[in-house]
């Protein structure tokens, strides 16, 4: 058996001036992305936005269904899209965004468990680390692994 060990690091910002521009300009198409949503049932607009590394971003939002859980997430909509149009290309970065009644969240949202597992396994396809960035109004979450 082989054992590897991942260090994942966190840190958390107040303010959108402590982040790079290349993060702010993913976050505020994650904005957009949530702002298309369509959410009919839970009223929960989720935004993602997948930086790739030849530089494309790609943004996907959450698309219930009433014949739920037929719908997706906006994580794995925004991945799947770039998965089916840049084939063998890697995530770079990925930010999220949720809305309630056209506001962004105070905390950040974290991905689901499966949106997860499908962000893991880009991670493993690329063989590349996946910088998530989790906005909120009041706070700002980055994980990095290293």
């Amino acid at each position: 058996m082989k054992q590897q060990s991942v260090k994942i690091l966190f840190s958390e910002y107040e303010r959108m001036d402590e982040l790079s521009e290349t993060q702010v300009a993913l976050i505020n198409r994650a904005i957009e992305a949530a702002q298309r949503a369509y959410a009919p049932y839970s009223a929960f607009h989720v935004g993602a936005a997948v930086r790739l590394e030849n530089g494309e971003i790609i943004t996907g939002n959450n698309q219930e269904n009433a014949a739920y859980p037929s719908g997706l997430c906006a994580e794995r909509v925004a991945i799947f899209y770039a998965g089916s149009h840049y084939p063998g290309i890697s995530a770079t970065s990925m930010a999220i965004v949720a809305m309630q009644d056209g506001s962004i969240q105070d905390q950040p949202v974290t991905p689901c468990g499966g949106c997860r597992q499908v962000l893991c396994e880009k991670e493993s396809q690329g063989n590349t680390p996946l910088e998530l960035i989790l906005f909120g109004k009041k706070n700002t979450v980055n994980r990095n692994l290293v």
